[in-house]
């Protein structure tokens, strides 16, 4: 099978660092699985998920000049969802409450975050001025 973004092969873990695996593809080709690419949870260290000599199914998703990017969680086959469609979320989904009002205008958004800094702006040389025995009061010695 010929080396094409897309395609999944088969290769062997010859070396592994902090950042990645390196897979021997054969034909004298190696690619990289980045740390990111290795599975769908959070990776802190590769040895966790893979060893060396290991025989992995992965992804071709790159290949730039002598480099071959490659993925090991994008050749796993995803389960179908409940309903048989696939999750996608919405941008929406990612908004915190009070964000999801209609877009107001810029200077909407100005004037407010200049209230809301000069509100903060006011409470801390409040507690800084209480801090220091407020204004005015210099020692004289």
């Amino acid at each position: 099978m010929a080396m094409e973004a897309g395609n999944i092969v088969e290769g062997k873990i010859t070396h592994i660092t902090n950042f990645g695996a390196f897979v021997d593809l054969g034909e004298g080709k190696v690619g990289l699985i980045h740390i990111s690419e290795v599975a769908d949870v959070y990776v802190n260290d590769v040895h966790d998920f893979l060893s060396e000599g290991d025989i992995v199914q992965v992804k071709i998703v790159n290949i730039d000049g002598n480099k071959i990017a490659l993925s090991l969680k994008q050749a796993k086959a995803r389960p179908p969802e409940p309903d048989g469609q696939t999750f996608r979320p919405r941008r929406s989904d990612f908004r915190r409450p009070q964000q999801r009002q209609l877009s107001a205008s810029f200077e909407d958004k100005l004037s407010k975050f200049l209230k809301d800094s000069d509100e903060r702006l006011t409470d801390l040389k409040r507690k800084t001025d209480s801090k220091r025995g407020g204004r005015g009061s210099r020692r004289s010695d």
